[in-house]
C-alpha cells in the first residue's frame, strides 16, 4: 500500500514541484509551491466544487435540523425519518460535502511528505528521467523566507483564508420572536464558535509546519476561497445561505404521522 501511494501521488507530486523549481526564474521554490498548488487545485476542482455546494446546502438547512432534533429529542427513529424526510425534499444528499473532502486527503499527505522528506538531496532519487535534477532545492524563497521551518507569517495568513472561507458560509441569527428563533439563534451562536475556532487551530498546526507546507495550505485555502465566493455570487446569494422555509420541516413531519 506504501509503494501504491508513492508511486500514484508522491512520486508524481514531487517530480511536479521539481519540474517547477527548475523552470521558475531564479529557482524561487516558493513560486513553485504557488504553482503546484494551482495545478493541484485544478485537478481537484470538481471535488471542490461539490463539496462547496454541499457544505453550503447543509448550512442553510442547520437550523431546521436543529429543530428536528429538538422536537423529536427522545424518539431516534422519528428524528432519523424526519431528517431523511427533509434532504430528500430539499434534495441534498448529506454526505455531499465530506466525500469529497475525504478523496482530497491523500493529495494532502502526500503534499505533506513531500516538504518534510522532498527537501533532502536523498530525496531527489526519485526524479523521473526526463526531470532535470538541480542537486538540492533551495528552500529559501524571496531571498529570506525559509520554507523548511515553520513561518508564523505564512501560518497567520492560512488562518485568515480559513476565516473568510468559513465567514461566507455563516448562518445569520434570525430576529427574535420569530417561530424557532431560539433553536437557530443557538445554531449561529455555534456557528460563530466554529468560526474563530477552525482559524486558530490552523495558526497553531501551521506554526509548527515546515513553511513550504503552510504555504500550499494558505494558497489552497485561499483559491478555494475565491472559488466559493464566485460559486455563490453566480447563485446570485453574496456568499450568504439562506434557510429553507419553515414549511419543509412540517412537511417532514407530517408524513410521520
Amino acid at each position: 500500500m506504501g509503494q501504491l501511494f508513492n508511486t500514484i501521488l508522491y512520486e508524481p507530486i514531487f517530480n511536479l514541484l521539481v519540474f517547477f523549481y527548475n523552470v521558475v526564474p531564479g529557482n524561487d521554490l516558493g513560486v513553485a509551491i504557488i504553482l503546484l498548488t494551482i495545478f493541484i487545485k485544478l485537478i481537484l476542482y470538481p471535488l471542490s466544487k461539490q463539496s462547496i455546494k454541499g457544505q453550503k446546502a447543509l448550512q442553510s438547512l442547520q437550523p431546521k435540523i436543529e429543530q428536528i432534533k429538538q422536537q423529536y429529542k427522545t424518539e431516534k427513529e422519528k428524528q432519523a425519518q424526519a431528517l431523511m424526510a427533509l434532504y430528500k425534499s430539499e434534495k441534498i444528499n448529506p454526505l455531499s460535502s465530506c466525500l469529497p473532502l475525504l478523496i482530497q486527503l491523500p493529495f494532502l499527505f502526500a503534499v505533506y511528505r513531500v516538504f518534510i522528506e522532498g527537501l533532502k538531496s536523498e530525496s531527489l532519487v526519485v526524479l523521473y528521467p526526463f526531470i532535470n535534477n538541480p542537486g538540492q532545492l533551495n528552500p529559501q524563497s524571496l531571498g529570506f523566507v525559509d520554507l523548511s521551518q515553520p513561518n508564523l507569517v505564512l501560518a497567520f495568513l492560512a488562518g485568515l483564508a480559513q476565516y473568510w472561507q468559513a465567514k461566507m458560509l455563516q448562518t445569520k441569527a434570525p430576529p427574535k420572536g420569530l417561530p424557532g428563533a431560539k433553536d437557530e439563534s443557538m445554531t449561529a451562536m455555534m456557528n460563530k464558535q466554529m468560526l474563530y475556532f477552525m482559524p486558530i487551530l490552523t495558526v497553531v498546526i501551521g506554526a509548527s509546519l515546515p513553511g513550504g507546507l503552510t504555504l500550499y495550505w494558505f494558497v489552497l485555502t485561499l483559491l478555494t476561497a475565491l472559488q466559493q465566493l464566485l460559486m455563490f455570487k453566480k447563485d446570485g446569494q453574496g456568499g450568504k445561505p439562506t434557510n429553507p422555509s419553515p414549511a419543509v420541516v412540517n412537511n417532514g413531519a407530517e408524513q410521520q404521522k
